[in-house]
């Protein structure tokens, strides 16, 4: 959550009571309206209605604890909500609009950012820095990357209503060099795995094209078409990473200054979970990196986060036991046999259509990955809490036991994202701008050039 400090300005902000002003009989809610009751949902500390009013299509990738956690650590910086401005409305992509509230509390000022579909469904969420407070501070390379010795170029895969863009980074001379396809985990992520101030895929593009690999990374089309994404009550995993995906491997593999023959995928959690069915699609990848590839049911996986972030707040925690409870139900029906494409999304985590949820739970990450040829690579925080040593790492080490061209590395101070730290992983942590374990650079380096071939 980007978030500064500056002092509070005594322009006549509205009250938060001045802020909603009754509508006439009638009169339908101006997004300004629903940017506003957002905002009121946050203070009231009704996280799980903040999730319900997301475009389905999204909902799974929206985390009611995580929004709670964050909201609560801007509260402890700042203290508590003194008046809220008036709200201010601006193109942002397609269909959604971005609406700005100015928030003023007892010690700074931010700008909470309520991205809205023009049906009034929420696409993202994001407290950024007052506007007329100092502008939080740019993304800075990280010590290992250096952008001389690299271009970027941007591309765009697909085509038609759902093409996505991306961005290319090619070492400089003539090549051929190896190339690797990025892939960002659930939610609707941008190429870069943006969260709050860092931009770990990034980070980890510009480490390798320092080193002489190709990366390219591109939006995930939940993050270029939300709208489109949300419409679709048939979408499923396949079509969240697939068809980007294989549109990448083929642009690098038809590039003049990528060998073909070595064209890598790396996947970030969901990203990870999904790589090998990449692979299984297009046999021709060299390799696969799962960076916190999760194997535990992707349902089951939610409740135990929700139960661990509620968890770091004994005070508080047994206000999330109701929402525990409902995610747990929602969660056996997932594996219930008599699922079906339906099944009344409501029964569902996150209200996300049944079709989903079958092409997930018909997909066994760990399988797939034991039946292909191309070595491996695992890399895992110790401290991560949303796929885990015990819950995750562990389902790949018996999976692929005895499996040949399986390399496993455990970075014991990292957490989800590979940001290195200390004591128990959390949401607030992630306020601090921060760059990727410069070790898990290395290491994906080292790895890439000295890649075995095919396993017989």
């Amino acid at each position: 959550m980007t978030s500064t400090s500056p002092e509070a300005r005594p322009t006549e902000p509205q009250t938060s009571e001045d802020s909603g002003a009754p509508q006439p009989a009638g009169q339908s809610p101006t997004l300004e309206d629903r940017a506003l009751a957002v905002l009121d949902l946050a203070r009231a500390g009704s996280f799980a209605e903040i999730h319900d009013l997301f475009v389905a299509g999204l909902r799974q990738m929206v985390d009611p604890g995580a929004l709670r956690a964050a909201w609560e650590a801007e509260l402890s910086e700042h203290g508590s909500v003194s008046s809220v401005g008036t709200p201010a409305s601006e193109p942002f992509s397609g269909d959604t609009t971005a609406v700005k509230v100015p928030v003023t509390f007892e010690r700074g000022a931010v700008t909470l950012a309520v991205y809205l579909t023009s049906a009034g469904q929420l696409t993202g969420l994001q407290l950024e820095p007052a506007v007329d407070g100092p502008p939080a501070a740019p993304w800075q390379p990280p010590g290992y990357a250096d952008p001389g010795r690299f271009d970027e170029q941007e591309v765009t895969l697909g085509s038609g209503p759902l093409a996505v863009p991306g961005t290319l980074s090619l070492p400089h001379g003539d090549g051929p060099y190896p190339a690797l396809v990025l892939l960002s985990g659930s939610g609707p992520n941008d190429r870069d795995g943006t969260i709050l101030r860092s931009k770990p895929l990034k980070d980890l593009a510009w480490g390798l094209a320092s080193r002489g690999i190709a990366v390219l990374r591109f939006d995930k089309v939940t993050y270029a078409h939300p709208h489109e994404v949300g419409q679709n009550r048939t979408f499923t995993v396949a079509d969240e990473y697939l068809p980007d995906a294989l549109a990448a491997i083929a642009l690098l593999q038809a590039h003049p200054a990528i060998d073909a023959t070595r064209v890598f995928v790396a996947g970030h959690s969901l990203g990870g979970t999904v790589a090998p069915r990449v692979a299984a699609a297009e046999p021709s990848v060299a390799g696969l990196i799962m960076l916190a590839g999760g194997t535990e049911p992707l349902p089951w996986a939610a409740v135990r986060q929700v139960r661990y972030i509620a968890s770091l707040n004994p005070d508080t925690a047994a206000l999330a036991q109701p929402g525990i409870d409902a995610l747990t139900a929602q969660a056996r029906r997932v594996d219930d046999p008599d699922l079906s494409p339906q099944t009344p999304d409501a029964e569902l985590p996150f209200g996300v259509p049944a079709p989903y949820w079958l092409d997930l739970r018909g997909y066994d990450a760990v399988a797939v990955a034991a039946g292909l040829r191309q070595p491996l690579l695992l890399l895992q925080g110790g401290r991560d809490y949303q796929v885990t040593l015990a819950d995750d790492l562990s389902r790949w080490r018996a999976g692929l036991d005895g499996r040949p061209g399986v390399t496993i590395r455990v970075y014991p101070a990292d957490n989800h994202f590979f940001f290195p730290g200390d004591g128990p992983s959390s949401p607030a942590e992630l306020v601090a701008a921060q760059h990727l374990d410069p070790d898990v650079v290395g290491d994906v380096c080292d790895w890439l050039t000295a890649a075995a071939d095919p396993v017989p």
